[in-house]
């Protein structure tokens, strides 16, 4: 993060219990940096939605506060909210209206002023330009789904959320999409974004986050978290075939394959080096040679599962 700056997006103490007593959120503490995109994992009802609903404005919290710019959310509610976009999970739109009509009604909604080649541009940006004397009723799914996304950059806000803004999509949206997120990031908006497709944080986020339970267990840098926390795999093609793991190698730690051929090394990618050194001259030691080497790095979403169940 840069210590410089103020933080675009202040989260603090931020819980919400509902009146059956249910906890969605527990004590939330967040700051997101301008220019920052930060992808939110986390299981279904782990407590994403109800975090972003609150910071646009859609629910209340229990205890807390959210500041925008340095704007609270509650007092200052219609500067704050004219700063966010919101690209939901539903699909929630006009169905009589034109693509054109309700795009520009939803950038009027905000106080902006007419904006015609603006709006032709976020059209054109997600292939909807053709579309945009057709009613809403007449879309299929894929293209209220990009409705949904011009809609919330009607208004140019500084930041936006996608909450699941892919799910269920086809693979040029997709691609549409994250072309979209990079020329926002290039732009100086700030985006939040929920997925369940993991590879994509592991794409294009500069921060991940893991919410589980309502709690925020962890928000890193993403290349710090999968040197801190992910693991390198190196899996030797043996010369010979092992029938067990020789006793002076009990230390490491190693998987023998059941036909014996492969034994694998497991270390940590934050680890030094030594051990695999100290790995390497043990098996010289024993007299085991091999003919191949493959090494394999853990993914996000392995370190993902592993934090969710280490958390639940």
């Amino acid at each position: 993060m840069n210590a410089v700056s103020e933080p675009i997006l202040t989260v603090r103490d931020l819980s919400k219990t509902y009146a059956g007593g249910f906890q969605a959120l527990k004590n939330i503490d967040l700051e997101i940096d301008k220019g920052e995109i930060i992808a939110l994992l986390g299981p279904n009802g782990a407590g994403k939605t109800t975090l972003i609903s609150i910071i646009c404005g859609i629910a209340q919290a229990t205890r807390g506060s959210v500041s925008v710019a340095g704007f609270d959310i509650r007092k200052d509610y219609r500067k704050t909210r004219s700063m966010i976009g919101l690209v939901p999970q539903e699909l929630t739109t006009d169905s009589f209206e034109s693509v054109w009509s309700t795009v520009s009604f939803s950038r009027g909604l905000f106080g902006k002023s007419a904006n015609s080649a603006h709006i032709e541009k976020i059209l054109r940006d997600l292939s909807l330009w053709d579309k945009k004397d057709d009613k809403i009723m007449t879309l299929s799914g894929g293209m209220k789904r990009r409705l949904l996304i011009a809609k919330a950059l009607s208004h140019e806000p500084t930041v936006l959320f996608l909450d699941e803004p892919t799910a269920g999509v086809d693979v040029s949206l997709r691609k549409d999409m994250w072309k979209i997120v990079e020329e926002l990031k290039a732009a100086g908006v700030t985006i939040i974004l929920t997925t369940h497709y993991i590879e994509e944080a592991e794409e294009i986020a500069d921060r991940v986050g893991i919410i589980n339970n309502g709690e925020l267990i962890l928000i890193e840098e993403k290349t710090k978290l999968m040197s801190k926390l992910g693991n390198k795999r190196v899996t030797l093609d043996l010369c010979d075939p092992l029938s067990n793991v020789p006793a002076t190698l009990e230390d490491h730690s190693l998987e023998l394959s059941e036909d014996g051929n492969q034994l694998t090394y497991t270390f940590t990618t934050g680890g030094d080096r030594t051990g695999v050194t100290a790995f390497l001259d043990d098996l010289k030691a024993a007299d085991i040679h091999f003919k191949d080497l493959n090494t394999i790095e853990s993914s996000l979403e392995e370190i993902f599962v592993n934090l969710v169940q280490e958390s639940s």
